[in-house]
């Protein structure tokens, strides 16, 4: 049956609410900040196109309204047939008007659909009368689409008697532009993805941390509780069965010793605290944890002299872990155990199934608590507490049957006799 993944706890719930939250906020932030500078690029080109359009279309117009001429009222318009503006021109017309009455056309180039209705042009009439100058309108063709018009006046004497109309399309200017606002649609539509992904990848990077640390406290709950299990069961029979005080005290000092290295490798973690390595004699450690256990008639030692730099505390939870694993995995209970301590290794051997070849690496990864035969938290600790003293943690098949634990630790020269002869079951003295 195919495993469920967990469920993923309130606090890392939340971390990814957060971090959808961030990248939804800076998605949007670009977002917004785009729209507001293609607004302005939109409309920027928008009046530099017409601005554009104005000129050339007012340019052509001044330039032929010079071209022309009036003759004692008689309005010469040979040179528009010569002239390259005129010949340039989308659309061209004159219209002439004798005082108070309508502008007629004159040379209307291509046609006359090409130009505005009648009404339109009364209108560009009386604006360039009432401006005395060049105008610019927009205004519809007859048959159909958009130009650009203007308006040049031709002076008969003191007065306005003619004026130059040209005219350019608007539609070539428009496609111009609403190509232009397309590409910038679609260029922020791809920066504000390119944004999200960007966000939500470093909103995941700023969350790591957190997600570590969330993991490593509730990774150190679990521990807490493997640990603290079983002095706290032995504890508790004790009470209740009347048994000594010594024994008691026994089993509160060694809960208290647990509590003080669980608090130390919290801090380790965290990084709020750094291992201080120290000479110590690592067979008189590893002869007091296995005497502190609850079951140690079944367990026999067998030490050589050996002096490490490591953490007292640290080291005697993970022999201990070792010890307990074996008698928990090992057989049935009160199966031997045997510990050896030679220079730089301490092995643990017990007489169990042992572990298959391919799980010996899993059952040392944070997190597995007990899913085979030789598996417990306990043995991720140890290998921890062996990275921390720069040594090596490993299962191995133990010659004649069941499974050999390895803890392999750099050893210090040997202790002298006089040192050791005055050094009690832990740190070597100075």
């Amino acid at each position: 049956m195919k495993r469920q993944p967990e469920a993923p706890s309130p606090a890392v719930a939340r971390l990814r609410r957060t971090r959808r939250l961030m990248t939804l906020l800076f998605a949007s932030t670009t977002a917004a900040c785009l729209v507001v500078l293609a607004v302005v690029a939109i409309r920027i080109d928008a009046a530099s196109r017409r601005s554009g359009l104005d000129h050339e279309v007012g340019s052509r117009a001044a330039g032929l309204s010079r071209a022309v001429w009036f003759d004692a009222g008689v309005l010469h318009l040979e040179p528009l047939r010569e002239d390259e503006l005129a010949q340039g021109a989308q659309a061209l017309a004159v219209l002439q008007a004798a005082p108070g009455k309508k502008p007629t056309l004159r040379n209307v180039v291509p046609g006359r659909s090409s130009l505005p209705d009648a009404d339109q042009l009364d209108e560009v009439w009386h604006s360039v009368l009432d401006e005395q100058g060049t105008v610019q309108v927009s205004a519809s063709a007859a048959k159909g689409g958009r130009l650009r018009w203007a308006a040049a006046p031709v002076w008969d004497g003191d007065r306005i008697g003619a004026a130059v109309l040209v005219g350019t399309e608007l539609a070539r200017s428009e496609h111009d532009h609403d190509l232009l606002v397309r590409w910038l649609a679609l260029g922020c539509t791809a920066l504000v993805c390119c944004a999200a992904a960007v966000g939500h990848l470093l909103s995941g990077r700023a969350m790591r941390p957190a997600l570590r640390g969330l993991g490593q406290q509730e990774q150190f709950l679990a521990e807490a509780a493997h640990e603290l299990r079983t002095p706290l069961a032995t504890l508790r029979l004790t009470v209740e069965r009347g048994g000594s005080s010594d024994e008691a005290l026994r089993l509160v000092d060694r809960l208290s010793r647990l509590v003080t290295g669980l608090l130390a490798r919290a801090r380790l973690e965290s990084g709020a605290q750094r291992v201080e390595l120290v000479p110590l004699r690592l067979d008189q450690l590893v002869e007091t944890t296995v005497e502190e256990l609850p079951d140690h008639d079944s367990v026999t030692v067998t030490a050589e002299p050996v002096v490490v730099r490591g953490d007292p505390d640290l080291l005697a939870q993970a022999v201990r872990n070792l010890v307990e694993n074996a008698q928990r995995h090992g057989g049935p209970a009160g199966s031997p155990v045997e510990v050896g301590v030679t220079p730089g290794l301490v092995t643990v051997r017990d007489h169990g199934d042992g572990v298959p070849l391919a799980d010996r690496e899993r059952v040392f990864a944070r997190g597995v608590t007990g899913t085979g035969p030789g598996t417990g938290a306990g043995l991720a600790i140890v290998r921890w507490v062996a990275g921390l003293h720069h040594g090596t943690a490993r299962l191995t098949d133990a010659p004649g049957g069941g499974l050999l634990a390895e803890l392999r630790l750099p050893a210090d020269p040997p202790p002298t006799s006089s040192s050791s002869s005055h050094e009690g079951p832990g740190t070597v003295g100075a």
